[in-house]
């Protein structure tokens, strides 16, 4: 990884302008409130970097996801944090790819300009986890509305959506040929619903992410709100978990430059027995390694986007580059906390933050021990384990 990445340049010189505006004071006490970051979301809204994905008929940019990844890998290199609102690029994948005309009408121009956050994806649930086979949220159809009842859990910023890609049972699993069968995709308008059958309970976790629990009690969704056709909502979801992978391993890339570019500084400035301490292979190795490391894992990060870009079949390579990624950028993280020893937990050097933050990734949005289990299968033709 060179200090400045060459695919996109002027995207990511425009994004680095604008992080310059959020410095860590911002992130900090956000950090300490548990805020959201109105301020951050509303310039990237606005500078149409969130928009990068839909298509210019409906207000977008048109671009591919290899320039949404240099994007989110710029905010994280700049020590700002995309996990807000990343959401709100590729969420809006299953009503484009899926929805009707009517639909992309509708929902596409409004999320583009910022007027409409999709940035809820409803999909995990507590007894099911990653078998999404097993979910039981249950949508029934009654005259022209679905009825819906059930629990989700882990759903990121649903209490700052104005909509949520749902996923759920319309046909019980044991009912279907295939697990995978019998699942729909609803578009649910939150600003209804909230009150109406759905109640939203935040979790308060390690870092600052705005998740919650969410309860569905008889809410009552139309059943124009159906995404595609009934019964094949699991197919048109994995698209959207694709880009989301990729997305998220680049944003681990721009942590773990984050914190290259952080231990790098302080190991030449920081002066210990009449040295700077950046002159000892003890410290030296570990930057080293980390930038080995965070440069193999950005060219697989490069090598699944241009693939997902070009229409290929990339469930294994986008699985394969958020584990990369993210086991580079801890890697990164725990050298650079290491590299800065007590100064590493303080929080004015963001370096403590950044850390907790970065940790999520090897547990969502899919934890490493099932990527594993995917290419052991999918790649390596392996029987399955479960």
């Amino acid at each position: 990884m060179s200090n400045v990445r060459e695919s996109f340049p002027e995207i990511r010189e425009a994004v680095r302008r604008l992080c310059a505006s959020f410095p860590g004071e911002y992130w900090q006490k956000l950090d300490r409130d548990r805020a959201y970051p109105v301020a951050f979301v509303r310039a990237l809204t606005n500078a149409g970097f969130l928009s990068a994905l839909i298509p210019e008929e409906y207000g977008g940019s048109g671009l591919g996801l290899q320039a949404a990844t240099a994007v989110l890998e710029e905010v994280h290199r700049s020590g700002c944090n995309g996990g807000a609102c990343h959401a709100q690029m590729y969420t809006m994948g299953t009503v484009l790819k899926h929805g009707s005309d009517a639909q992309k009408r509708e929902y596409l121009p409004q999320v583009a300009s910022g007027e409409l956050r999709l940035q809820a994806f409803g999909v995990t649930e507590p007894a099911a986890g990653t078998d999404t086979t097993r979910i039981r949220t249950f949508a029934k159809r009654i005259g022209d509305r679905y009825v819906v009842n059930g629990q989700k859990i882990w759903i990121s910023r649903a209490e700052h959506s104005d909509l949520m890609v749902l996923l759920c049972r319309t046909t019980p699993r044991e009912d279907c040929v295939r697990p995978s069968d019998g699942m729909s995709v609803l578009l649910v308008d939150m600003r209804e619903a909230v009150g109406r059958g759905l109640t939203i309970r935040p979790i308060r976790t390690m870092l600052n992410h705005a998740t919650t629990e969410l309860f569905f009690d008889d809410l009552e969704v139309p059943s124009a709100n159906l995404i595609g056709e009934e019964g094949n909502g699991f197919r048109y979801i994995l698209s959207g978990m694709n880009a989301e992978r990729i997305l998220i391993a680049s944003e681990c890339i721009g942590d773990g430059g984050f914190f290259i570019d952080r231990a790098t500084a302080y190991a030449g400035e920081r002066n210990v027995f009449g040295r700077a301490i950046g002159e000892n292979q003890g410290i030296q190795f570990p930057i080293a390694r980390a930038y080995v490391q965070l440069s193999a894992a950005a060219g697989m990060v490069d090598q699944a986007a241009r693939m997902f870009d070009e229409e290929e079949n990339c469930g294994t390579e986008a699985n394969m580059a958020k584990l990369l990624a993210s086991e580079a950028s801890w890697y990164a993280a725990d050298m650079c906390v290491q590299t800065h020893g007590g100064f590493g937990f303080a929080e004015e050097y963001d370096v403590e933050r950044k850390f907790r933050e970065t940790r999520l990734y090897q547990v969502a949005p899919i934890s490493t021990n099932l990527i594993l289990s995917h290419v052991a299968t999918h790649a390596l033709g392996l029987p399955k384990s479960f």
